[in-house]
């Protein structure tokens, strides 16, 4: 199997940020994701079947968080709460204010990577790391202590996380989100059962990995979240999204142009195949 540990896949997304940097019309520059992505990212990115054929909705997906985080920022968040960061360095790239405060959460092999690349990096805001399993009990405890002594209103970021947990672990780390850090927003991606049907025909050998296997899929997300307290403030669909920054997969206008209109009731459902929700407290 190309991908032998969940932390492979922080390698294989980072290759991707490299990809997109190194066009000259990039959505975003991400001038680590080289050192950050190692060797490793790149034989990964060669062994996965047709793995470079999601690169446009691995960066569509980093373009939109990017504007989101900056979004809540301006509204007035306080502290970012990186939740499996894995090799993101937005801490490091983005125009943040410096009074931000700003904790990167990963294993503890991958926040080892991480301060090994990023040692001569200056943070554009106040920056730590916490190495924790997010799976154990009592390091959730203490990343959820350091996110309650956070400066102003929290917003917690867990992109390419939720799909790797249980729907029981998921809905733990809402209502724990919610009751025990407090935080202001949430913001993640998430994908429907379709989209896991899909992503397991094209490449089943990663799917079928068993240290990495995709699990969480909500035909409504909506419905999972708000009984736990988290509500949508917005919802990019990945799809729309391509369209509007260019970097839709071949026949997607078409599809948005043409198509949709005459089944408007698949329209919805393929929207929210894939996107990125905003929730708010």
């Amino acid at each position: 199997m190309p991908i032998h540990h969940i932390s492979d896949t922080a390698h294989w997304v980072a290759v991707y940020r490299e990809l997109e940097s190194a066009r000259s019309d990039a959505l975003f520059h991400d001038p680590y994701a080289h050192s950050l992505a190692g060797e490793r990212g790149v034989a990964l990115l060669r062994e996965i079947p047709n793995g470079t054929s999601i690169a446009w909705a691995m960066a569509v997906r980093t373009a939109v968080i990017d504007e989101l985080v900056l979004a809540c920022v301006e509204e007035g968040a306080g502290t970012v709460l990186n939740l499996g960061a894995g090799l993101d360095a937005r801490a490091f790239r983005l125009p943040l204010p410096q009074h931000l405060h700003w904790i990167d959460v990963d294993l503890p092999g991958i926040v080892a990577h991480r301060q090994a690349c990023l040692k001569r990096a200056t943070p554009a805001c106040h920056h730590r790391h916490i190495a924790a399993d997010l799976g154990d009990p009592a390091a959730l405890d203490k990343v959820l202590a350091a996110a309650r002594r956070a400066e102003g209103p929290l917003l917690v970021l867990s992109e390419g996380l939720l799909l790797y947990l249980e729907a029981e672990a998921v809905a733990n780390l809402a209502r724990r989100l919610h009751a025990d850090a407090p935080a202001h927003w949430w913001l993640t991606d998430l994908v429907s059962p379709m989209l896991l049907g899909i992503v397991g025909a094209r490449w089943p050998t990663a799917e079928a990995a068993a240290s990495a296997p995709f699990r969480f899929a909500l035909r409504d997300s909506r419905g999972f979240f708000e009984p736990l307290g988290w509500h949508e403030q917005e919802f990019r669909s990945i799809l729309d999204e391509s369209i509007r920054l260019r970097r839709a997969p071949p026949m997607a206008q078409w599809w948005g142009t043409f198509a949709l209109p005459w089944w408007p009731g698949i329209r919805e459902n393929l929207r929210r195949m894939s996107g990125v929700a905003l929730m708010k407290a």
